[in-house]
């Protein structure tokens, strides 16, 4: 397929979508190797920054979805109104942390960490979108583990979850004291 008509393809594609496609899917829709199906969306790519275009490529991971860019965010909102943003509650961001990074994880072990039921927590970033069930643990019972979604990295501005942050063992160090302390208080009180 000649590349013209390969990168309208895939813009075709991406816009009725809207969602994002993964690059193998795209490859065996329009018969290509994946490498060419990348090499045609790195075109589109560029071809939108050179024509300074009001769209933009987005990647994870493996797969790709059509946007606009934020900088045109605000002729949107005046368009459709202000969309229902979704708040995260302190409880809420501590609960997608620990399953961000400690992910597969099950509901257990999310509130082993956190010292409470996580069940609310958990369910609300699942109806978010921003967590999803990753099948069962091998153990008894076979409790469900939870995991990011690509929404999650939408949402945080991010292309993979190599791209969360690398806590070393002298940050982890303080972030147990400071849980602690935490603890402390509440005792207190």
């Amino acid at each position: 397929m000649e590349l013209n008509r390969t990168t309208a393809a895939i813009e075709t594609i991406l816009f009725a979508m809207g969602d994002s496609v993964e690059v193998a899917l795209l490859a065996e829709v329009l018969e290509l190797s994946k490498e060419e199906v990348r090499e045609a969306v790195h075109v589109l790519e560029e071809r939108f920054d050179a024509e300074g275009s009001g769209l933009k490529i987005n990647w994870f991971e493996d797969a790709v979805q059509l946007s606009s860019r934020p900088e045109y965010y605000e002729y949107l909102v005046k368009i459709a109104k202000q969309p229902k943003r979704q708040v995260l509650t302190d409880t809420l961001m501590e609960t997608l942390s620990i399953i961000a990074f400690k992910q597969p994880v099950t509901r257990a072990e999310v509130e082993s960490i956190r010292g409470v039921n996580s069940d609310f927590a958990i369910n609300k970033l699942v109806g978010f979108g921003l967590v999803e069930e990753r099948g069962r643990k091998e153990a008894p019972g076979r409790p469900l583990l939870f995991g990011t979604t690509q929404q999650f990295l939408r949402s945080f501005g991010i292309s993979s979850l190599e791209d969360l942050p690398d806590f070393g063992s002298e940050q982890m160090e303080e972030f147990r004291e400071e849980a602690e302390k935490e603890v402390d208080m509440r005792l207190e009180i």
